[in-house]
């Protein structure tokens, strides 16, 4: 069976678009294409106009940055982390990068600060200070196009609001392609894409899909309720 099957879509560009539905629908897969991770066995996927499949390699990649929902880290330390989406940068540009990522008080942490090596004794990142220093790397590599895997994934609370910040300043002045679990990140977003079983089955702005009260709404409604049921399970506990 096909993964995704009849997609057509355009996003242009400094757009926010995002690809929700059920688990298996297409979303990673769709987005995955753009970075070649796989390549289409029919039709064309065009960035900027071209035929990814005639984009040197290292220029897609220049083009793309990819933020997972559980980022990777390597055993180096927190500066040689950044600079992997940019090797030649200077120390200043590092450290702007860390800024606009909220990494701040991770690095304050540490006796070292951005010398201090990830994996070391010691030292201990959660989820979503990992994720924030990922988005240091995606920040510093600058690229026009930033997809985003439900990135806010493994965030605790304390670390979610960093975590949006730091997304915020990555997106800004970018073409952002969100897969999203969490309906409640992607209610600004200029085009929402609702996938299942390989195909679009509707799209349009978060309003607009309410208002046409099919499977987004449906979505959305689940979602909701969900979310309500755990706030008061909170408050109750």
């Amino acid at each position: 069976t096909k993964a995704i099957d009849d997609v057509s879509l355009e996003i242009k560009p400094n757009q926010t678009v995002a690809f929700v539905g059920p688990s298996g629908g297409g979303k990673t897969t769709l987005a995955n294409l753009i970075t070649r991770f796989f390549d289409a066995q029919s039709g064309e996927v065009l960035v900027g106009g071209v035929n990814v499949k005639n984009i040197e390699k290292e220029e897609l990649n220049n083009t793309v940055s990819y933020v997972f929902q559980n980022s990777k880290l390597i055993n180096a330390s927190i500066r040689d982390n950044v600079l992997l989406g940019k090797p030649n940068a200077s120390i200043e540009e590092v450290m702007s990068a860390l800024e606009k990522a909220q990494c701040l008080d991770i690095i304050d942490k540490f006796d070292k600060g951005i010398e201090t090596v990830i994996g070391s004794k010691g030292v201990y990142l959660s989820g979503g200070e990992t994720q924030r220093i990922a988005i240091a790397r995606a920040i510093l590599k600058n690229s026009p196009i930033v997809i985003l895997d439900e990135a806010t994934a493994f965030a605790d609370p304390d670390n979610e609001v960093r975590v949006q910040q730091a997304l915020s300043a990555l997106s800004k002045g970018k073409t952002v392609i969100m897969i999203a679990h969490r309906l409640s990140s992607i209610t600004d977003a200029d085009c929402i894409y609702v996938l299942q079983d390989g195909e679009i089955v509707e799209s349009g702005t978060h309003s607009g899909l309410i208002e046409r009260n099919g499977i987004f709404t449906k979505m959305w409604k689940n979602y909701s309720e969900a979310a309500e049921w755990k706030i008061a399970k909170e408050v109750n506990a």
